[in-house]
Protein backbone atom coordinates (compact mmCIF):
# COMPACT_ATOMS: atom_id res chain seq x y z
CA UNK A 1 0.00 0.00 0.00
CA UNK A 2 1.02 3.18 -0.93
CA UNK A 3 2.22 5.33 2.41
CA UNK A 4 -0.31 8.08 1.27
CA UNK A 5 -3.33 5.87 0.74
CA UNK A 6 -2.78 4.68 4.69
CA UNK A 7 -2.42 7.95 5.66
CA UNK A 8 -5.50 8.88 4.10
CA UNK A 9 -6.92 5.80 5.81
CA UNK A 10 -5.32 6.58 9.26
CA UNK A 11 -6.71 10.35 9.66
CA UNK A 12 -10.22 9.58 8.15
CA UNK A 13 -10.74 7.40 11.05
CA UNK A 14 -9.23 9.48 13.77
CA UNK A 15 -11.27 12.53 12.50
CA UNK A 16 -14.67 10.64 12.28
CA UNK A 17 -13.70 9.70 16.13
CA UNK A 18 -12.73 13.25 17.10
CA UNK A 19 -16.21 14.38 15.82
CA UNK A 20 -17.78 11.61 17.61
CA UNK A 21 -15.74 12.94 20.59
CA UNK A 22 -16.51 16.12 20.09
CA UNK A 23 -20.30 15.83 20.46
CA UNK A 24 -19.96 13.79 23.99
CA UNK A 25 -18.35 17.02 24.90
CA UNK A 26 -20.88 19.20 23.58
CA UNK A 27 -23.53 16.78 25.18
CA UNK A 28 -22.04 16.38 28.52
CA UNK A 29 -22.04 20.14 28.92
CA UNK A 30 -25.52 20.33 28.02
CA UNK A 31 -26.53 17.80 31.05
CA UNK A 32 -23.78 19.68 33.84
CA UNK A 33 -25.43 23.15 32.59
CA UNK A 34 -29.31 22.14 33.36
CA UNK A 35 -27.38 21.97 37.08
CA UNK A 36 -29.07 24.97 39.04
CA UNK A 37 -26.68 27.60 39.86
CA UNK A 38 -26.32 27.00 43.62
CA UNK A 39 -25.46 23.26 42.62
CA UNK A 40 -22.20 24.38 40.87
CA UNK A 41 -23.39 23.72 37.25
CA UNK A 42 -23.01 27.25 35.75
CA UNK A 43 -20.48 28.25 33.20
CA UNK A 44 -19.02 24.38 34.26
CA UNK A 45 -19.96 22.63 31.85
CA UNK A 46 -19.14 24.85 29.01
CA UNK A 47 -15.29 25.67 30.53
CA UNK A 48 -14.77 21.90 30.72
CA UNK A 49 -15.55 21.43 26.93
CA UNK A 50 -13.35 23.87 25.90
CA UNK A 51 -10.65 22.28 28.22
CA UNK A 52 -11.03 18.94 27.25
CA UNK A 53 -11.31 19.52 23.22
CA UNK A 54 -7.68 20.47 23.18
CA UNK A 55 -8.69 23.78 21.78
CA UNK A 56 -8.61 26.20 24.45
CA UNK A 57 -6.04 28.53 22.98
CA UNK A 58 -7.46 29.45 20.31
CA UNK A 59 -11.13 29.79 21.81
CA UNK A 60 -10.24 32.12 24.60
CA UNK A 61 -8.38 34.19 21.52
CA UNK A 62 -11.07 34.51 19.47
CA UNK A 63 -13.78 34.95 22.55
CA UNK A 64 -12.25 35.18 25.85
CA UNK A 65 -15.29 34.24 27.78
CA UNK A 66 -16.65 30.58 27.26
CA UNK A 67 -20.64 31.48 27.38
CA UNK A 68 -22.63 28.79 26.29
CA UNK A 69 -23.51 30.10 22.30
CA UNK A 70 -19.64 30.48 21.64
CA UNK A 71 -18.69 26.99 22.81
CA UNK A 72 -21.72 25.50 20.80
CA UNK A 73 -21.07 27.24 17.65
CA UNK A 74 -17.24 26.91 18.30
CA UNK A 75 -16.87 22.76 18.85
CA UNK A 76 -19.59 22.44 16.31
CA UNK A 77 -19.69 24.67 13.69
CA UNK A 78 -16.70 27.13 13.49
CA UNK A 79 -14.60 26.37 10.08
CA UNK A 80 -12.07 28.33 12.16
CA UNK A 81 -11.64 25.59 14.45
CA UNK A 82 -9.60 22.55 12.85
CA UNK A 83 -11.41 19.74 15.36
CA UNK A 84 -15.03 21.53 15.47
CA UNK A 85 -17.73 18.93 14.34
CA UNK A 86 -18.06 20.51 10.73
CA UNK A 87 -14.38 20.70 10.40
CA UNK A 88 -13.61 16.91 11.68
CA UNK A 89 -16.21 15.64 9.01
CA UNK A 90 -15.16 17.71 6.07
CA UNK A 91 -11.53 16.76 6.76
CA UNK A 92 -12.69 13.03 6.89
CA UNK A 93 -14.80 13.17 4.33
CA UNK A 94 -11.38 14.80 2.05
CA UNK A 95 -9.56 11.97 3.14
CA UNK A 96 -11.88 9.37 2.71
CA UNK A 97 -12.93 10.67 -1.08
CA UNK A 98 -8.97 10.63 -1.83
CA UNK A 99 -8.90 7.04 -0.97
CA UNK A 100 -12.25 6.41 -2.44
CA UNK A 101 -11.47 3.07 -3.78
CA UNK A 102 -9.95 1.72 -0.84
CA UNK A 103 -13.66 2.02 1.04
CA UNK A 104 -16.54 -0.18 1.21
CA UNK A 105 -19.65 1.36 -0.66
CA UNK A 106 -20.81 1.47 2.61
CA UNK A 107 -18.54 2.96 4.40
CA UNK A 108 -18.37 6.28 1.11
CA UNK A 109 -21.75 6.45 1.51
CA UNK A 110 -21.95 6.98 5.51
CA UNK A 111 -19.47 9.73 5.64
CA UNK A 112 -20.65 11.42 2.34
CA UNK A 113 -24.31 11.60 3.44
CA UNK A 114 -22.97 13.18 6.74
CA UNK A 115 -21.30 15.95 4.83
CA UNK A 116 -24.48 16.72 2.20
CA UNK A 117 -27.04 16.79 4.96
CA UNK A 118 -24.47 18.97 7.22
CA UNK A 119 -25.69 22.06 5.70
CA UNK A 120 -29.19 21.41 6.77
CA UNK A 121 -28.27 22.31 10.37
CA UNK A 122 -26.72 26.21 9.39
CA UNK A 123 -24.50 27.64 12.18
CA UNK A 124 -26.64 26.45 14.57
CA UNK A 125 -27.72 29.63 16.22
CA UNK A 126 -31.20 29.36 16.02
CA UNK A 127 -31.30 25.70 17.57
CA UNK A 128 -32.97 25.49 21.10
CA UNK A 129 -30.97 22.95 23.59
CA UNK A 130 -33.29 20.53 22.26
CA UNK A 131 -32.83 20.10 18.99
CA UNK A 132 -29.08 21.11 19.42
CA UNK A 133 -29.00 17.82 21.31
CA UNK A 134 -30.74 15.76 18.36
CA UNK A 135 -27.75 17.27 16.37
CA UNK A 136 -25.30 15.56 18.79
CA UNK A 137 -27.05 12.41 18.59
CA UNK A 138 -27.27 12.67 14.63
CA UNK A 139 -23.21 13.10 14.82
CA UNK A 140 -22.85 10.33 16.92
CA UNK A 141 -25.21 8.05 14.59
CA UNK A 142 -22.47 9.08 11.75
CA UNK A 143 -19.56 8.22 13.46
CA UNK A 144 -21.48 4.49 14.39
CA UNK A 145 -22.35 3.61 10.77
CA UNK A 146 -18.72 4.45 9.57
CA UNK A 147 -17.38 2.51 12.01
CA UNK A 148 -20.11 -0.38 11.61
CA UNK A 149 -19.58 -0.48 8.47
CA UNK A 150 -16.00 -0.76 8.31
CA UNK A 151 -16.40 -3.73 10.67
CA UNK A 152 -19.23 -5.72 8.94
CA UNK A 153 -17.63 -4.78 5.30
CA UNK A 154 -13.98 -4.17 4.85
CA UNK A 155 -11.44 -7.25 4.03
CA UNK A 156 -8.82 -7.99 7.14
CA UNK A 157 -5.96 -6.32 5.23
CA UNK A 158 -3.81 -3.00 5.79
CA UNK A 159 -6.09 -0.86 4.93
CA UNK A 160 -8.67 -1.98 7.45
CA UNK A 161 -5.36 -2.11 10.18
CA UNK A 162 -4.87 1.37 9.25
CA UNK A 163 -7.95 2.20 9.67
CA UNK A 164 -8.53 0.52 13.14
CA UNK A 165 -5.27 1.88 14.55
CA UNK A 166 -6.48 5.91 13.53
CA UNK A 167 -9.46 5.28 15.57
CA UNK A 168 -7.69 3.93 18.58
CA UNK A 169 -5.18 6.46 18.65
CA UNK A 170 -7.79 9.17 18.58
CA UNK A 171 -9.84 7.19 21.19
CA UNK A 172 -7.36 6.57 23.76
CA UNK A 173 -6.11 10.42 23.21
CA UNK A 174 -10.02 11.54 24.00
CA UNK A 175 -10.74 9.00 26.98
CA UNK A 176 -7.42 10.34 28.64
CA UNK A 177 -8.29 14.25 28.29
CA UNK A 178 -11.79 13.19 29.78
CA UNK A 179 -10.50 11.78 32.60
CA UNK A 180 -7.91 14.71 33.46
CA UNK A 181 -10.43 17.49 32.83
CA UNK A 182 -12.70 15.45 35.44
CA UNK A 183 -9.87 15.11 37.58
CA UNK A 184 -8.26 18.29 37.60
CA UNK A 185 -10.34 20.64 36.10
CA UNK A 186 -14.03 20.40 36.27
CA UNK A 187 -14.45 19.68 40.46
CA UNK A 188 -15.13 23.63 42.16
CA UNK A 189 -12.88 23.98 44.98
CA UNK A 190 -16.06 24.56 47.15
CA UNK A 191 -17.07 21.26 46.49
CA UNK A 192 -15.91 18.33 48.08
CA UNK A 193 -14.59 14.66 46.14
CA UNK A 194 -17.83 12.55 47.25
CA UNK A 195 -20.09 15.23 47.35
CA UNK A 196 -23.28 15.88 44.47
CA UNK A 197 -21.93 17.61 42.14
CA UNK A 198 -19.22 15.31 42.07
CA UNK A 199 -21.01 12.08 41.85
CA UNK A 200 -22.93 13.94 39.45
CA UNK A 201 -19.95 14.44 37.07
CA UNK A 202 -18.70 11.57 37.20
CA UNK A 203 -22.21 9.65 36.15
CA UNK A 204 -22.19 12.54 33.22
CA UNK A 205 -19.14 11.40 31.97
CA UNK A 206 -19.72 7.34 32.15
CA UNK A 207 -22.70 8.78 30.14
CA UNK A 208 -20.51 10.31 27.84
CA UNK A 209 -18.22 7.10 26.91
CA UNK A 210 -21.46 5.25 26.45
CA UNK A 211 -19.77 3.30 29.67
CA UNK A 212 -22.86 4.22 32.69
CA UNK A 213 -24.34 0.29 32.12
CA UNK A 214 -20.74 -1.65 31.71
CA UNK A 215 -19.60 0.12 34.91
CA UNK A 216 -22.50 -1.28 36.63
CA UNK A 217 -21.92 -4.30 35.21
CA UNK A 218 -18.23 -4.66 36.08
CA UNK A 219 -18.12 -3.03 39.71
CA UNK A 220 -22.48 -3.44 41.04
CA UNK A 221 -21.53 -0.59 43.11
CA UNK A 222 -22.04 3.13 43.70
CA UNK A 223 -20.15 5.83 41.27
CA UNK A 224 -16.67 6.14 42.87
CA UNK A 225 -14.23 8.25 41.17
CA UNK A 226 -11.17 5.28 41.48
CA UNK A 227 -13.82 2.60 39.99
CA UNK A 228 -14.24 5.30 37.45
CA UNK A 229 -10.96 5.89 36.45
CA UNK A 230 -10.08 2.21 37.02
CA UNK A 231 -12.66 1.14 34.03
CA UNK A 232 -11.79 3.60 31.62
CA UNK A 233 -7.95 3.40 32.38
CA UNK A 234 -7.10 -0.87 32.88
CA UNK A 235 -10.05 -2.60 32.05
CA UNK A 236 -9.72 -4.02 28.37
CA UNK A 237 -12.93 -5.38 28.12
CA UNK A 238 -14.12 -1.41 28.01
CA UNK A 239 -14.05 -0.51 24.59
CA UNK A 240 -13.18 3.11 25.41
CA UNK A 241 -10.52 2.83 28.03
CA UNK A 242 -6.58 2.96 27.29
CA UNK A 243 -5.87 -0.70 28.06
CA UNK A 244 -8.33 -1.30 25.21
CA UNK A 245 -6.70 0.91 22.54
CA UNK A 246 -3.62 0.38 23.29
CA UNK A 247 -4.71 -3.80 22.97
CA UNK A 248 -6.21 -3.07 19.44
CA UNK A 249 -3.33 -0.72 18.26
CA UNK A 250 -0.40 -3.88 19.24
CA UNK A 251 -2.92 -6.87 17.20
CA UNK A 252 -3.31 -4.07 14.33
CA UNK A 253 0.29 -3.00 14.47
CA UNK A 254 1.28 -6.29 14.50
CA UNK A 255 -0.64 -7.98 11.57
CA UNK A 256 0.93 -4.87 9.85
CA UNK A 257 4.31 -6.03 11.00
CA UNK A 258 3.42 -9.53 10.01
CA UNK A 259 2.00 -8.34 6.63
CA UNK A 260 5.04 -6.23 5.41
CA UNK A 261 7.74 -9.12 6.86
CA UNK A 262 9.23 -6.13 9.57
CA UNK A 263 7.94 -4.75 12.70
CA UNK A 264 9.88 -1.43 14.09
CA UNK A 265 9.58 1.54 16.38
CA UNK A 266 5.84 1.89 16.58
CA UNK A 267 5.46 -2.06 17.79
CA UNK A 268 7.82 -1.64 20.32
CA UNK A 269 6.81 1.51 21.60
CA UNK A 270 2.89 0.27 21.49
CA UNK A 271 3.96 -2.77 23.22
CA UNK A 272 5.84 -0.84 26.17
CA UNK A 273 3.07 1.59 26.68
CA UNK A 274 0.41 -1.83 26.76
CA UNK A 275 2.60 -3.57 29.39
CA UNK A 276 2.69 -0.56 31.73
CA UNK A 277 -1.01 -0.16 31.58
CA UNK A 278 -1.35 -3.87 32.17
CA UNK A 279 1.21 -3.35 35.10
CA UNK A 280 -0.49 -0.61 36.77
CA UNK A 281 -2.96 -0.97 39.91
CA UNK A 282 -5.34 1.73 40.17
CA UNK A 283 -4.60 2.50 44.05
CA UNK A 284 -0.94 3.13 42.82
CA UNK A 285 -2.17 5.47 40.07
CA UNK A 286 -4.01 7.54 42.79
CA UNK A 287 -0.77 7.50 44.62
CA UNK A 288 1.59 8.75 42.08
CA UNK A 289 -1.31 11.09 40.39
CA UNK A 290 -4.04 10.86 38.20
CA UNK A 291 -3.00 14.10 36.58
CA UNK A 292 0.86 13.47 36.41
CA UNK A 293 -0.25 9.55 34.79
CA UNK A 294 -2.28 11.22 31.96
CA UNK A 295 0.26 13.71 31.39
CA UNK A 296 2.78 10.80 30.89
CA UNK A 297 0.22 8.83 28.59
CA UNK A 298 -0.88 11.67 26.25
CA UNK A 299 2.58 12.25 26.08
CA UNK A 300 3.66 8.62 24.66
CA UNK A 301 0.02 8.61 22.92
CA UNK A 302 1.75 11.82 20.99
CA UNK A 303 4.41 9.87 20.38
CA UNK A 304 3.32 6.84 18.67
CA UNK A 305 1.29 8.35 16.47
CA UNK A 306 4.72 10.47 15.62
CA UNK A 307 6.22 7.12 15.44
CA UNK A 308 3.75 5.22 13.41
CA UNK A 309 3.83 8.21 10.79
CA UNK A 310 7.43 8.47 9.90
CA UNK A 311 7.64 4.41 9.95
CA UNK A 312 4.52 4.12 8.04
CA UNK A 313 2.89 7.61 6.87
CA UNK A 314 5.37 9.87 5.55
Amino acid sequence: MLSRTADNLFWASRYVERADFIARLLDAALRLSALPTSYGGAGTGWESAIACSGSAALFYERYGDASEAAVRYFLAFSPENPSSIRSCLEIARANARAVRTALTTEMWEAINDAWNQLDRFGRGEHMGREEYGEFLEWVKGVALAFDGSARRTMLRNDAYWFLRLGGAIERADDTARILDVKYHVLLPESERVGGGLDYFQWTTILREVSALTAYRWVYRDSVKPWLVADLLILNRQMPRSLASCYDTMVRNLDMLGDAYGRRGPSQRLARNVLARLTGSKIEGVFQSGLHEYITDFLSDNAKLGQTLAEQYLV
